[in-house]
């Protein structure tokens, strides 16, 4: 008799030694295809058959969080619940921090399973899982629902992992294009100050994060003759970069063969709705003198104003057309022409000038820039453009919310 009850007690610790031996196997191999960066799918798939055929669990439930709402990832046994039933389970659970049994649950749903199993880390719930039609033995339960505790946090660990090495590659990603659009910006910005006989130009380019669709342009077409552009790209980053870049190209191979400008913009309207399919756009306004006969001929394409500064006053230039890029065909154009007086200032700005955060009650609106331009109108380029981003930041007190970019030209 003595005998028997030792051998009993011997099957009893091979069975559990080998159970030992089962749950650590089958850990094991969910470890090793994680480490493989084994697809969710598969994951979940192995975790399944390890409850269903290991286990023996015949209804599972497994629920993960993602911005405050459990989303159920496996399931399987029993009448399988219409989605979202379950996510409103969570409110009667969300107080149970272990393993528990839910037998005779005053919920309707949760009354069909008989264990809850929690997982949380840093107490922020990150998954649960519900288990029914588990028939274990009181001796192994604590040990059986442990086990299944740490297989599930082991996968949900892993999948936590996933989420955040793809959210740091599509961080770096997002890196290294702001650093290629900005390396594409800089090659836009003209290196120098052009400054001849007859014409000085001042210019300021201030991005507001590190590379923003502003661009501008100065040069001369030939001994009598310059054009000078100031455009900005809808969107950011480096495809409204290298859609810049295109148009800084197109611009100057087509100015330097076309001496009409409303043939210039049609030709830069088509290549633009041909490169994005009209899902960008560029403003600009674009102008082009002749020093010999000194007329102006300029398009406003659906920019602001470039404001004329001349005999104490000012006016701004708003003949043109639309935006380009919009339409296949633009809807109207009308090219403005005009004799420039010696000593004329023309002042080319975006949008990011006159769209800040005002810090007070001051207002700041076109009529107040053209105000602005009458009582500093004499200055240099370089000292006109500085004294408009002082009185920005002094008396406007504003917060830029866009790009900044002035071009001011100099006619004498």
């Amino acid at each position: 008799m003595q005998y028997n009850q030792d051998s009993s007690g011997e099957d009893e610790l091979i069975r559990l030694l080998l159970k030992r031996q089962s749950e650590l196997n089958a850990l094991l191999e969910i470890t090793r295809a994680i480490n493989k960066n084994t697809s969710t799918p598969v994951l979940i798939q192995m975790l399944e058959v390890i409850l269903q055929n290991y286990l023996q669990i015949g209804r599972f439930r497994f629920l993960i969080a993602k911005d405050k709402v459990y989303t159920c990832i496996s399931k399987y046994g029993g009448q399988i619940e219409t989605p979202g039933v379950l996510n409103s389970t969570w409110a009667n659970l969300s107080k149970i921090k272990s393993p528990s049994a839910l037998n005779n649950h005053t919920d309707a749903v949760l009354s069909q399973y008989e264990y809850f199993i929690p997982i949380y880390h840093k107490n922020k719930a990150l998954a649960y899982a519900l288990i029914g039609e588990f028939n274990t033995s009181g001796e192994m339960l604590n040990n059986d629902l442990t086990f299944i505790q740490t297989l599930i946090n082991v996968i949900v660990v892993a999948l936590e992992n996933k989420k955040l090495f793809r959210e740091r590659l599509q961080a770096e990603r997002f890196q290294r294009e702001m650093e290629l659009a900005e390396e594409v910006q800089n090659m836009l910005v003209p290196l120098r100050v052009y400054k001849e006989v007859g014409v000085e130009v001042g210019a300021k380019y201030l991005p507001h994060q590190n590379i923003g669709g502003d661009y501008f342009d100065f040069f001369r077409l030939n001994e009598e003759e310059f054009l000078w552009c100031i455009a900005d790209v809808s969107g950011k980053g480096i495809s409204a970069a290298l859609l810049m870049a295109n148009f800084q190209a197109n611009l100057q191979g087509l100015a330097a063969i076309e001496d009409d400008l409303t043939t210039l913009v049609e030709r830069l309207n088509k290549l633009v709705v041909h490169n994005t399919k009209g899902e960008r756009f560029i403003t600009l306004f674009l102008a082009r003198f002749n020093q010999k006969t000194r007329k102006l001929n300029y398009i406003n394409a659906g920019h602001n104003p470039t404001i004329l500064y001349c005999n104490g006053e000012a006016v701004p230039l708003r003949l043109g057309t639309t935006m380009i890029g919009a339409f296949d065909e633009l809807p109207f154009l009308n090219e403005g022409e005009i004799d420039i007086e010696p000593d004329s200032l023309f002042f080319n700005y975006t949008d990011g000038l006159m769209d800040h955060e005002l810090q007070n009650d001051k207002s700041w609106s076109e009529e107040d820039l053209l105000d602005f331009v009458v009582a500093n109108g004499n200055l240099t380029p370089d000292g006109f453009n500085d004294a408009v981003l002082n009185h920005i930041n002094t008396v406007i007190k504003g917060r830029p919310i866009d790009d900044i970019t002035l071009l001011t030209v100099r006619i004498s």
